[in-house]
């Protein structure tokens, strides 16, 4: 079992087995032992993860009487990258085939490393002095575009 801390300063248990599959089956509609599916979905859209890691704590959200919103409220940045960790290692943990829980690891190994890369690429881009360049010169163009408009409808009578 993982753990992670909310915003809110509670630590929540994050333990993959047959009933949280069945729960967030049950809530959420989500299969997630269609690995290659929902994985790629967790992995981007934050929302659905926190919804799939309510599902799976919800007994322990039960027993401190929070609610789904109470617990979306105190899930924002670390929250959410500190839960996610946890969710995919015990979801690469629930498989029962060793070679399965290898196979997984790989593949969550891969797509964190192509994320790096791809935000290692976004920071070069904004930190290049040629888009600064290119900001320059569009908004010149936006500028210039600005001073040759017409004057504003409040200033041309009405017909």
């Amino acid at each position: 079992m993982k753990t992670f801390q909310d915003n809110a300063g509670r630590t929540w248990t994050v333990a993959i087995n047959v009933d949280a599959v069945k729960r967030v089956r049950d809530l959420l509609k989500e299969d997630l032992l269609d690995v290659e599916h929902v994985l790629q979905r967790l992995m981007v859209d934050p929302i659905l993860l926190c919804d799939v890691i309510y599902c799976v704590c919800k007994p322990q959200a039960d027993a401190e009487n929070i609610s789904d919103v109470q617990f979306a409220q105190a899930m924002a940045g670390d929250a959410i990258a500190h839960a996610k960790t946890a969710l995919v290692e015990e979801l690469v943990n629930f498989s029962p085939d060793p070679r399965d829980r290898e196979n997984l690891g790989l593949a969550v190994a891969k797509f964190n490393m192509m994320a790096g890369r791809a935000r290692e690429l976004i920071k070069a881009r904004l930190d290049s002095p040629r888009l600064s360049q290119e900001i320059e010169a569009a908004l010149s163009a936006v500028g210039v575009s600005f001073t040759n408009l017409p004057e504003s409808s409040e200033s041309t009578p009405d017909r």
